[in-house]
């Protein structure tokens, strides 16, 4: 799937909760209705057979519920994408990545291994650590192969780990330092690797145990230094596995670009012929501390950009007209949906874990907050049918976004202002909530889900009134308009 990744760290973070967020594209030519749902024990299979491929597993007998961002089309699969198991531990699969031909004609892809459409269905039920989803997507990989290149996060309270896929057996992963942000658009991400930990403690890196000899057989490593890959502790990833493709500078390291220069705009010259690291530049950084601590709303500002104050802005009125567009936007027409998933502190266990969700084109909509530890969903979001109907938040959100597209100038002040007031009703919910949450805490998730209920239907308000403004609008700009006094 084309994605976008953010991941941030704990001390990164505006509150100390770590925060994993990505956005689900749809491939071109197809858009992928997409519900949130949760998956209970008695409902999770224990045979697991995949959709698209022949991909089967044996699953465990003790699966712990699990909220899932699946496909409305069951025809296409699963994709469960983004959601918490009731350890309170967050699995986002996946952000599919490039390699290179040395790597995939050394390992190649296996067509029935396990891929995107199964990896949160057959992982996050059974894992009670960020480092343990790791482990068991690592082992999974190397028992059945996989049938794409992906990158996968994995959350907990204190940690965010990254795994990365490499060839169709073969992985590397690193954990998110606590006071850094990491990038991930669509491109083999990590830019190095301490070989030295990752074979041994673990503590911040970890791989396949046969990666080094898997390097030296098939002669991946391009760096200049004489040392064995398993005594390197700065182990340069990407030009082992990664790619530099004409297509990457175009629509893929743009993206990562403008995500760092939002997030550090003084640390480095991001403009101009002068500039350290421009759109097309292949050494841009995995991780970096940012100059600020990172919110909820610039994450969410983030992966909805597209280039605003560039050249490269599509709705834009300065430079040149043929630069408009240029580069691939993070906020894509086919967005499905972005996840911001959040593991916050110092508040009870059973609320501890919130997923702010948006669905459809993530430049004119917004996410609302929802409590994860619940066993059901409203209806807005978890009812979502192949019929184009308000009644769903995901196809409202597609109609705001393809009218205000054709009428942006007239119609992108309505969406600042929906924006902003659903993103504060948001807060304002969740403070409510959790301070009500000790009179509470005897209803356990029925208080929850009565909490997400709320905000749900006041995002269906919200979401319905700003449809009229934004119909209202576009009806005006029709080409077809005449009125009495123009004749």
């Amino acid at each position: 799937m084309p994605c976008t990744t953010l991941l941030v760290g704990k001390k990164a973070s505006y509150d100390g909760s770590t925060l994993m967020a990505r956005n689900e594209d749809s491939r071109a030519g197809q858009f992928d209705p997409k519900k949130w749902i949760v998956v209970r024990p008695e409902d999770q299979p224990r045979h697991y057979q995949a959709v698209l491929t022949h991909f089967a597993l044996e699953l465990p007998e003790n699966p712990m519920r699990y909220t899932a961002m699946p496909n409305a089309y069951a025809r296409r699969g699963i994709w469960g994408e983004a959601g918490f198991n009731e350890a309170n531990v967050a699995m986002s699969e996946t952000e599919t990545l490039t390699s290179n031909a040395r790597v995939l004609g050394a390992d190649p892809l296996v067509p029935d291994g396990i891929g995107e459409e199964d990896m949160l269905t057959v992982v996050l039920p059974y894992i009670h650590s960020a480092r343990e989803g790791v482990l068991r997507l690592g082992g999974l990989l190397e028992r059945y192969g996989t049938c794409e290149m992906n990158g996968i996060g994995f959350q907990d309270e204190n940690e965010i780990w990254w795994l990365e896929s490499i060839g169709g057996h073969h992985w590397i992963a690193r954990r998110v330092p606590d006071e850094a942000y990491v990038v991930v658009p669509n491109q083999q991400g990590i830019d190095t690797l301490d070989l030295v930990d990752a074979l041994g403690d673990g503590r911040d890196n970890l791989c396949s145990a046969d990666l080094p000899a898997f390097i030296r057989e098939h002669h991946l490593d391009l760096a200049l230094k004489e040392i064995p890959p398993e005594q390197d502790t700065d182990f340069y990833v990407r030009a082992a596995f990664g790619s530099h493709s004409t297509s990457d500078h175009s629509y893929n390291t743009p993206r990562a670009w403008f995500m760092l220069r939002s997030l550090n705009p003084s640390t480095f010259v991001w403009d101009g012929p002068e500039a350290d690291f421009t759109p097309e530049s292949d050494d841009l950084p995995w991780c970096m501390i940012p100059e600020h601590k990172i919110t909820v709303e610039e994450i969410k500002e983030i992966l909805s950009s597209y280039y605003q104050g560039t050249p490269w802005n599509p709705y834009g009125h300065y430079g040149k007209e043929e630069e408009r567009g240029r580069y691939r936007p993070i906020g894509i027409n086919r967005n499905n949906f972005v996840a911001i998933t959040q593991l916050r502190p110092d508040v009870p266990e059973a609320i501890k874990a919130v997923e702010w969700i948006a669905e459809g084109c993530n430049a004119f909509n917004q996410a609302i907050p929802l409590y994860a530890n619940v066993n059901t969903t409203p209806a807005y979001l978890s009812e979502t049918s192949e019929e184009v109907t308000t009644d769903s938040f995901y196809w409202a959100n597609r109609l705001i976004g393809a009218l205000t597209d054709a009428h942006y100038q007239e119609c992108i002040a309505f969406i600042d202002r929906y924006q902003l007031k659903l993103a504060s009703m948001g807060h304002a919910m969740l403070e409510q909530s959790d301070k009500a949450w000790q009179e509470h805490s005897a209803e356990g998730s029925a208080y929850l889900e009565r909490c997400n209920q709320t905000m749900a239907d006041a995002a269906r308000y919200e979401t319905a009134q700003l449809l009229n403004q934004v119909l209202y609008a576009a009806s005006n700009g029709m080409k077809n308009r005449f009125a009495r006094s123009d004749a």
